[in-house]
C-alpha cells in the first residue's frame, strides 16, 4: 500500500485569502453553476447557461432559474447576459452563420420550454419566441440550411385529452402511459412545425445533422420508459427535406451521441454506447459506415482495449471527431486518428473537464473545467493547447478557506492500482490528526471523483471539512476512469470487491494516523447510498452512516427501478430467475439488517423513480425491527437529487448534525 500526498507547492495553490467569509448552507446552495458551452461555427464567440438559485427570494418552489450569456473566445470583451433568468433559459446553440443564437425557456409556463433566438448580428439584443408547442420541446438542433430548426416534442394533447384530464378520467394503461418524443421540423420563415412519420412511435433522444448540410443521425428507444429504452436504442438517417428514413439498426446499451465524420470520401457515424457485447461496463466510441441501403453490417469499437473511459464525444465539421476521456483523476482530450482508427491525446488537464464543443473548423474549443479549489467554468482556446478561463461564475468562492485536497493512490489486495481523493479539515495539516473521518461513496457504480471543486447537497465533502472532518473521496473497482475492465467488475458483484477496496483506503488512513478509527462515518448517494447501508451489514466500525436515495433491495430495484435489467446485471439477478436462493438477495442490504447497529440516516426524494422510494421505506422498517437508531427523511416533489431550495438546504444541515452528533461527540471532538 501506498499514499501520494500534496508537497508544498500543492497546498501553496490553495486559495486562503484575508479576510475569509464563513462557508453556509445558503452560499453552498446558491453557488452559481456554468453549463452547456457552445462555441460559435465561426470560433469566435462562447455561449454558455449559468444555473442559480438567487437567494430565498428567487424562484417560486424554490428551484433553480437559467440564464445565458455569451463571451469572446480570446478573452477581449467580457462575459455579458443575453437573457435576464426569468425562468430556465438555457441550451444555446448557434445558427450556422453564428449571427444567432437558439436556446429553450419556460418564462412564460413553467416547465414547458418553448424554443427562442436571439440576433447577435448588432443593434439591441432582443429575444423572440418561435414556438408555442403545448407541454414544450425538449430538444433542438440548428440546420446547415439556416431557415430550419430540428425540434424534439412529443404530440400536443388533443382535446380528448384536455376532457379526459379536466374529467379525471386518467386511467394510464402501462407502456403508452409515456408520449414518445418526436422528431419534428421547424421552418423559421413560417413558423410550420412538421413531423418525421417515418419514425413511427419510437421515441427520439437525439440528432445531429451530417457537416454537409446533408440527412440527420437519430438516435431512439421503442419506448421513453428508460431502462428498456436504452436497451432497445437504434440509429437512424433522416432526410430533412423528404422526410425519409433510413434505419440502421439497433446499437449497443446507452447508446448517445451521434456524431458525423468524413474518410477518403465516405462518411463514417460513431456514438458512444457500453462496450459491445456488455450491459455493465466502460463506454466505448462505436463506428460505422452508413449503407446506402439497409441495415449497418459492422460496428467497429475505436476505443477496444484502452485504459481510460470516454465521457463526450463531438462532432468536428472538417475533420474526425474529438472526445473527452476520464483518465484516473483527470481528464483529458483526444482526437480521432482517421488512418489508424484510434483515440490520439492532444492534451490532459488535472481534474475534470467537461461539456466539450468545437467551431466548425476544430480548430476552437469550448469546455467547463474545474480543478481542486476552482470550480466549474468556461475555458477555451485552440485545440490541443491552453485554454484560458473565459466566465467568473462563482467569484464569491474565492473568499473562503477550503481543506487541502490531496490525491491518494493505493494498491489494492490483489494487486489492482486504485484512486481516490482526501480532504482534510480547513486549516488544519496531515500531522494535526488523527480526525474523524466521513467516507463519502460516489454513485453509479459507473462514476468516478475527479480532482475537482465539487460542493452541494450530495457532493457535500468540503462542507463536512469546515466543521472538522477529514473526507475520504475513493475510486473503487466498478467505476469509470480506469477502462472497461475495470468498470465491469461491478456486474453481480456489488458490494464485493468494491466495498474491500473502500475498506482499504480507511485502513491505509488509520495507518498513517488521519483518521481515527473510533470516529469513522460513511454516506453516499445512490449506488454511494447502497454502499453506506452495505458497509454497516458487514462491520461496525462505522458510528455513523447516511443513506441518501440509495438501494437496500436489488430484486425490488430491478423490478420497480427506472433502469431495470441494467440494475438486475449489478445486482446478479432478477426475482423472476425462480424461487431462489438469488445472487441479488445476497448482495442486498436489507438481507443483512439484523446485523447492523451503526444508527443511519436514511434521506430520499418522494418522486425519485431512478431508485423508488419503497427502497427508503423498506430498510427504515427493516432498521426499526431490528431497533437499530435511524432518522428516515423523505423530501416532497424530489426525484433523485434535490432541486428545491429549502431541500437542499436542510439536507446539508441535516447531515452534518448527525455526523456531529455521533463523531464529534465521542473523544470529546
Amino acid at each position: 500500500m501506498s499514499a501520494c500526498r500534496t508537497d508544498e507547492r500543492e497546498a501553496a495553490r490553495m486559495p486562503h485569502p484575508e479576510p475569509t467569509d464563513p462557508l453556509t448552507a445558503e452560499l453552498v446552495v446558491d453557488i452559481a453553476a456554468a453549463v452547456t458551452p457552445a462555441v460559435s461555427p465561426d470560433g469566435r464567440l462562447v455561449a454558455y447557461g449559468v444555473v442559480a438559485h438567487g437567494g430565498a427570494g428567487g424562484n417560486a418552489g424554490g428551484r433553480p432559474s437559467g440564464a445565458v450569456l455569451v463571451a469572446a473566445v480570446d478573452g477581449s470583451a467580457a462575459p455579458r447576459r443575453l437573457t435576464d433568468g426569468a425562468g430556465r433559459e438555457l441550451a444555446p446553440k448557434w445558427a450556422p452563420d453564428s449571427a444567432a443564437l437558439f436556446f429553450t425557456s419556460d418564462r412564460e409556463e413553467e416547465g414547458s420550454a418553448q424554443l427562442r433566438r436571439i440576433r447577435l448580428d448588432g443593434g439591441e439584443d432582443t429575444a423572440e419566441t418561435l414556438t408555442n408547442w403545448r407541454g414544450g420541446i425538449v430538444g433542438h438542433c440548428p440546420l446547415l440550411d439556416g431557415r430550419t430548426v430540428a425540434l424534439l416534442a412529443a404530440d400536443e394533447p388533443t382535446a380528448e385529452d384536455e376532457r379526459r384530464e379536466a374529467e379525471r378520467d386518467d386511467a394510464k394503461v402501462w407502456g403508452r402511459h409515456l408520449p414518445p418524443t418526436r422528431l419534428r421540423l421547424l421552418d423559421l420563415a413560417s413558423g410550420v412545425v412538421r413531423t418525421v412519420d417515418g419514425l413511427g412511435d419510437r421515441h427520439v433522444v437525439e440528432v445531429t445533422q451530417r457537416p454537409d448540410g446533408g440527412p440527420l443521425a437519430v438516435l431512439s428507444w421503442s419506448t421513453p420508459e428508460l431502462g428498456h429504452g436504452v436497451m432497445t436504442a437504434e440509429l437512424h438517417v433522416v432526410d430533412p427535406g423528404s422526410g425519409a428514413v433510413h434505419d440502421l439498426g439497433p446499437v449497443g446499451a446507452e447508446a448517445q451521441s451521434p456524431v458525423w465524420w468524413k474518410h477518403d470520401g465516405g462518411w463514417h457515424l460513431a456514438h458512444l454506447a457500453v462496450t459491445p457485447g456488455q450491459l455493465i461496463g466502460g463506454l466505448a466510441v462505436v463506428d460505422t459506415v452508413p449503407p446506402t441501403t439497409g441495415p449497418a453490417v459492422e460496428h467497429r469499437n475505436l476505443t477496444a482495449g484502452m485504459s481510460v473511459c470516454p465521457t463526450e464525444l463531438v462532432q468536428v465539421a472538417d475533420g474526425p471527431p474529438l472526445a473527452l476521456f476520464a483518465d484516473g483523476l483527470d481528464t483529458a482530450l483526444y482526437r480521432l486518428d482517421p488512418e489508424t482508427l484510434r483515440f490520439q491525446q492532444l492534451s490532459k488537464a488535472p481534474g475534470l473537464l467537461a461539456g466539450l464543443t468545437a467551431s466548425r473548423s476544430g480548430d476552437t474549443v469550448a469546455l467547463l473545467a474545474s480543478t481542486a479549489y476552482e470550480p466549474k467554468d468556461v475555458h477555451a482556446g485552440p485545440v490541443g493547447g491552453p485554454l484560458a478561463r473565459i466566465g467568473d461564475t462563482a467569484p464569491e468562492l474565492r473568499r473562503i478557506r477550503w481543506g487541502v485536497q490531496e490525491r491518494l493512490s493505493h494498491r489494492a489486495a490483489d494487486g489492482l492500482q486504485l484512486d481516490g481523493l482526501l480532504i482534510l479539515p480547513v486549516d488544519r495539516a496531515r500531522d494535526d490528526g488523527p480526525f474523524p473521518l466521513v467516507t463519502l461513496v460516489h454513485g453509479g457504480p459507473y462514476s468516478r471523483y475527479a480532482d475537482e471543486f465539487a460542493l452541494n447537497a450530495v457532493d457535500c465533502g468540503q462542507w463536512l471539512a469546515a466543521a472538522g472532518y477529514a473526507v475520504l473521496l475513493p475510486n473503487p473497482r466498478g467505476g469509470s476512469g480506469r477502462g472497461h475492465a475495470f468498470a465491469a467488475t461491478a456486474a453481480g458483484a456489488v458490494g464485493g470487491d468494491e466495498w474491500t477496496d473502500v475498506l482499504g483506503f480507511i485502513d491505509l488512513l488509520v495507518a498513517q494516523g488521519v483518521a481515527d478509527p473510533e470516529r469513522l462515518g460513511i454516506g453516499g448517494w445512490s449506488h454511494g447510498g447502497f454502499l453506506a447501508a452495505w458497509a454497516i451489514g458487514r462491520t461496525d466500525r462505522f458510528k455513523a452512516a447516511m443513506m441518501g436515495a440509495g438501494i437496500s433491495d436489488w430484486g425490488a430495484q430491478a423490478g420497480t427501478g427506472d433502469w431495470g435489467i441494467l440494475d438486475a446485471a449489478l445486482g446478479g439477478s432478477n426475482g423472476w430467475d425462480g424461487p431462489g436462493p438469488h445472487l441479488h438477495d445476497r448482495n442486498s442490504p436489507l438481507s443483512h439488517a439484523a446485523r447492523i447497529r451503526t444508527p443511519m440516516l436514511i434521506l430520499h426524494g418522494e418522486q425519485d423513480t431512478n431508485v423508488p422510494l419503497g427502497q427508503a421505506i423498506h430498510f427504515h422498517r427493516a432498521l426499526r425491527h431490528f431497533g437499530v437508531e435511524h432518522e428516515f427523511v423523505v423530501y416532497p416533489r424530489e426525484g433523485h437529487g434535490l432541486e428545491e431550495r429549502a431541500h437542499q438546504l436542510d439536507a446539508l444541515r441535516r447531515i452534518r448534525a448527525w455526523y456531529d452528533r455521533l463523531l464529534r461527540a465521542r473523544a470529546g471532538a
